[in-house]
């Protein structure tokens, strides 16, 4: 048997010693491996069981790997924030002009400076400490639970006791745990939409697959940790928990020290400069002043004097209490504001980088277009989509919620389901029988290639003619149309049976009729196309960086009217050099199929050529 894939990674990249663990090649490295084997190789390699770890052998993991959470920011002492407020320049600065002072008894100067220092930093203190407050506030929630086998039998435990190696349960509406390759799967699709932005769900399948890149998520038989079941039944087997996910790897990212922005830089730079004027000018009069009158404590009293006067002592209070101010009248807008100093770049930004899906979009599916073969609308072909969504039993995916909420059709009395063919990856159509208007109907719904193949007539107007290949090709011509317009296309056929037959199978998929297609759009918000102009009207240069892909990306663009000057996808950075980079960076405007790193990178790359970048987004891979 294989040597245990365990085997071949460090020890210390498993072990709770390591208590900051970064995310290695390694991680994705053993899920790509996994995913390349059988099932029943993976619970091998995993050193587990099909029905399950044991107990013991579980609780010995869970020591071993520690719990399965995400990385968590260290919550700083007061005392140590205090100590950290008080390490900029102008205040210690102030500090030991009041500490001078105090040595030489001039007792009224040390008391104003000392005020104007506590002031500064105690008000800063107050309004951060609320500020982050209310952030942990926001982000309680309740503990979420997994379903998962154990020594055979099904247990319900806490996601933080997941382990590698755990197989679990997965069904419509359960998030993902953990990284896991599925080991089976049915009818199975998945929204990753929280990592990648991509807005419609994936469809997800247990047989091995194996890439040649690094880009996880084009395993077709692997979840990651923060997607959610959409439809379907699956089981998986976790191969990395906590920071080793993918989810966890960005975590991780979330809770290291915040860079400092330009006003924190700009305001170092100023008090430096301050500082080397006004010891110049303290020295110069010391000196001036000593050698002349030859009272060295009466000229030190007086450089004293100097350095407080050349000394903004209200500067540090004066700029705090502006910027709280900022922060409050913003709060009453239901914003929360983490870092004061963040108010001055968010009024100095020259350029947006903001996510699509969510963002400049509604992040649901829309039925767009109902028409027929030639691209005209078409009332039938919606009529049609609608008894396929409306009368189909399983769980309604977007797909069909999309189609029932298009139209309110009350189609009960004159219509009734007499069979279903439910959808499967194979055949990826799904099919119902209905009586309508004295005849049994069966409507396909489907992928526009699954549809064509059992199709042998197509519809126009009122007329049904042959689907010879010559034709068949001139219609796939409005397919590719409509998806390079950025649209997801599902096709519609029919085909009439007696009222006798009541029964249908897979063989009854045979000689339809091709009606016509229905295409779906993740919609744009209705107020991304003013606030886009707004922007481009001061000056700002907005650039999309999104993980959805390049042609739906396009057609939100030109929707919210934003002018695409170059689009660069992922996979054409990943082997630029640096120089290369920063040039892309500057000339595209949009960035389409992106990873969570990529996105970070081309931020980056803005503020190293001088820019003022801010970033808008709402999933975890933003």
């Amino acid at each position: 048997m294989a040597k245990s894939i365990f085997s071949k990674i460090s020890p210390s990249l498993f072990t709770r010693e390591a208590k900051t663990p970064h995310r290695t090649t390694d991680d994705e490295k053993l899920l790509i491996e996994m995913c390349a084997l059988s099932p029943q190789e993976t619970i091998l390699q995993m050193k587990s069981n099909s029905s399950g770890l044991k107990n013991d052998e579980a609780e010995n993991r869970l020591e071993e790997f520690g719990k399965n959470e995400l990385a968590h920011s260290k919550e700083i002492g007061i005392w140590l924030d205090i100590f950290n407020r008080c390490k900029s320049p102008l205040v210690i600065q102030l500090l030991a002009i009041a500490l001078i002072s105090l040595i030489i008894g001039e007792v009224k100067s040390t008391i104003i400076v000392g005020c104007m220092v506590l002031l500064s930093v105690g008000l800063s203190f107050i309004l951060d400490r609320k500020s982050n407050n209310a952030v942990v506030a926001l982000g309680k929630r309740v503990q979420s639970h997994a379903v998962i086998l154990r020594d055979s039998k099904e247990l319900e435990i806490p996601i933080s006791e997941i382990v590698p190696g755990d197989i679990i349960l997965l069904h419509a509406g359960s998030v993902i745990p953990a990284d896991i390759r599925l080991l089976s799967a049915k009818d199975f699709y998945v929204s990753q939409s929280v990592l990648t932005g991509e807005s419609l769900p994936i469809e997800k399948k247990s047989d091995a697959h194996k890439i040649d890149n690094s880009f996880v998520f084009e395993l077709s038989n692997a979840c990651f940790q923060g997607s959610n079941v959409t439809s379907g039944t699956a089981r998986g087997i976790v191969i990395n928990t906590g920071v080793k996910t993918y989810f966890g790897s960005i975590s991780e990212r979330l809770v290291e020290a915040r860079s400092e922005t330009s006003f924190d830089i700009g305001v170092k730079s100023f008090t430096w400069l301050m500082i080397r004027f006004m010891l110049l000018m303290v020295f110069a009069v010391f000196m001036i002043n000593g050698l002349t009158k030859g009272n060295w404590l009466e000229a030190l009293l007086f450089g004293v004097s100097v350095a407080v006067g050349l000394t903004p002592e209200m500067l540090p209070m004066i700029v705090t209490v502006n910027l709280a101010k900022g922060a409050l009248t913003m709060s009453r807008k239901k914003v929360i504001v983490k870092q004061l100093t963040s108010i001055q770049n968010f009024g100095a930004i020259d350029i947006l980088c903001t996510d699509k899906t969510g963002t400049l979009t509604q992040d649901k599916v829309v039925l767009e277009k109902h028409v027929d073969i030639t691209g005209k609308e078409s009332r039938d072909v919606l009529l049609y989509a609608y008894l396929n969504s409306f009368y189909q039993t399983g769980l309604r995916n977007l797909i069909d919620r999309a189609v029932i909420s298009h139209i309110d059709l009350d189609v009960e009395p004159k219509c009734t389901l007499v069979d279903e063919l439910p959808f499967d990856f194979q055949r990826r159509r799904m099919s119902v029988a209905v009586e309508y208007e004295g005849d049994h109907v069966l409507i396909c719904k489907g992928a526009v290639e699954e549809i064509y193949s059992v199709c042998s007539h197509y519809q126009l107007d009122e007329e049904v003619y042959p689907l010879i290949q010559m034709i068949h090709d001139d219609l796939y011509e409005e397919v590719e149309d409509l998806n390079n317009e950025g649209y997801r296309v599902l096709a519609i056929a029919y085909r009439e049976f007696p009222k006798s037959k009541t029964n249908f199978s897979t063989a009854d998929e045979s000689n339809m009729i091709l009606l016509g297609y229905i295409a779906f759009f993740d919609p744009p918000k209705e107020s991304a196309g003013h606030a886009l102009a707004s922007l481009k009207n001061v000056g700002v240069k907005v650039k999309i960086l999104t993980g959805d892909n390049a042609l739906v990306t396009r057609k939100v663009c030109n929707d919210v009217g934003l002018e695409i000057d170059r689009i660069v996808t992922g996979n054409e950075l990943i082997n630029l050099s640096e120089e290369e980079f920063s040039k892309v960076a500057k000339e595209a405007n949009v960035f389409a199929k992106l990873s969570p790193i990529q996105k970070e990178k081309v931020i980056q790359s803005l503020r190293q050529q001088g820019h003022v970048v801010g970033y808008l987004g709402d999933g975890i891979n933003d």
